[in-house]
């Protein structure tokens, strides 16, 4: 095992990962911006070092500030978490060269995912259905030409997009002429890489992932589904495992595939592969997410394993223990963001009263405090709320009772704590056929 750790991110992750160096016996080393010096993550870590002004560019974005951190603490792993330069395949080449073992896949594995079209091709090797749509890239002659086959709407996607950004639905060719060169300059200024393709657009899928551990070896466990289709604008706010609607002989196919898949691309270390299942239970890929996310804890709960130790643990060189995972009742987790809970404007502020939440089958993941200033530079989440119910029903039960407990108030400060409740709350939740564009549809 790594003999000191530096965690290259903030907020909640931060902490989830501190804490698991604790609990592995390695020491860890926070970095943080100037907006963060009185973080909780800063205060837990055995170490911490400032990386630079509020701005994510000149901080958290900063490889050669976090690099300096790294080397200055002798820190011999680096773990990144989810967002920033997670999924950033020159930070994680420059972190390797530099003698410090990153903990996550090889730069060249996450070049290959960070390309859709390239990982829509390996999909389809090893026998992954795809959403109809453009073989690869493609400019606004061959859209028109793909779209006139699959009919309309369809997608248009940034190649190298991700994390729900670079996405564009059109409904006829009218728009398809007027926002092309529009989706491609914004590709291009998103991600450098201004490649576009095309897809169907599934009407009122469900959002499915898959989540897996790979070690140097080739073994490959998979640990069951989430569903993530409580959603809006393609950003996640309720997650839950399993989904009511895979069935297991569905859940076995499924799994197989992702295994073919990870070996074949190399994989190692944690990561999702994600889905479309459209309403007659159709399975699409749509792609690899090469880091942990957020929603992570909700597998956690189900199986009992450590996602995060995992991952350092594999990056250590530890082998992976395979076998059938055990799965145990049901798990939904609830993303309170610092938003208003109607328009979801972000709403920071000073949290001045905080109660959190516990009891049998509950967890909190959060690096809130009282007292703490809630900056309004980075992702608007404060808290991850994770219940368990060896039933589903048990689960929202538990769920709308730690909602009634939880406490975050505070001069300016606002949440979407109001917003959950009323998905927990809803028929369409509670019987299973709620779909990405349900928050749309609910806030009508």
């Amino acid at each position: 095992m790594f003999r000191k750790i530096l965690i290259a991110n903030r907020g909640e992750i931060a902490v989830r990962a501190i804490r698991a160096c604790r609990e592995l016996g390695v020491r860890s080393v926070a970095v943080y911006s100037e907006a963060d010096r009185n973080a909780l993550h800063v205060r837990l870590a055995d170490e911490s070092v400032c990386i630079g002004p509020a701005e994510p560019s000149r901080s958290y974005l900063d490889v050669p500030s976090i690099m300096s951190a790294a080397e200055v603490s002798g820190a011999d792993a680096v773990y990144p978490g989810y967002g920033f330069l997670a999924e950033n395949p020159k930070f994680a080449e420059i972190v390797s060269k530099s003698g410090i073992k990153f903990i996550g896949p090889s730069p060249q594995t996450l070049e290959l995912i960070g390309d859709k079209i390239r990982t829509k091709e390996v999909a389809a090797k090893v026998g992954i259905p795809l959403v109809p749509g453009s073989s690869g890239a493609t400019d606004l002659e061959g859209a028109l030409k793909v779209a006139s086959r699959i009919g309309y709407p369809v997608v248009l996607k940034a190649s190298a997009g991700g994390g729900g950004r670079g996405i564009r639905i059109v409904m006829n060719e009218k728009e398809l002429r007027e926002k092309f060169q529009v989706a491609v300059q914004e590709a291009e200024i998103s991600f450098g890489d201004g490649r576009v393709f095309v897809e169907k657009f599934i009407i009122n899928p469900k959002h499915i992932e898959f989540q897996v551990l790979a070690d140097s070896r080739g073994n490959v466990l998979v640990l069951g589904e989430r569903e993530c289709s409580i959603q809006r604008r393609h950003q996640k706010l309720v997650e839950e495992a399993p989904s009511v609607s895979v069935d297991e002989r569905r859940r076995r196919e499924i799994e197989s595939a992702v295994v073919e898949f990870c070996r074949e691309i190399g994989y190692e270390g944690a990561g999702t592969v994600e889905f479309l299942m459209d309403e007659d239970g159709n399975f699409y890929f749509m792609e690899m997410n090469g880091r942990v996310q957020v929603e992570h804890p909700v597998t956690e709960m189900i199986t009992g394993v450590d996602i995060v130790k995992w991952q350092m643990r594999i990056a250590a060189g530890e082998k992976l223990r395979l076998g059938r995972v055990r799965r145990n009742g049901f798990a939904i987790e609830m993303r309170i963001n610092a938003e208003d809970p109607d328009t979801f404007l972000p709403s920071p502020g000073v949290v001045e009263e905080l109660v959190l939440p516990g009891g049998p089958g509950v967890r909190v993941d959060t690096h809130l405090y009282q007292g703490y200033s809630v900056p309004p530079y980075y992702d608007s989440l404060l808290a991850k709320i994770v219940v368990w119910g060896e039933t589903r029903e048990e689960a929202i039960r538990r769920g709308l009772r730690v909602l009634d407990e939880l406490v975050i108030r505070g001069k300016g400060l606002k949440t979407n704590t109001e917003f959950h409740r009323r998905v927990l709350q809803s028929r369409e939740f509670r019987e299973g056929r709620h779909h990405i564009g349900f928050v749309e549809e609910m806030m009508v």
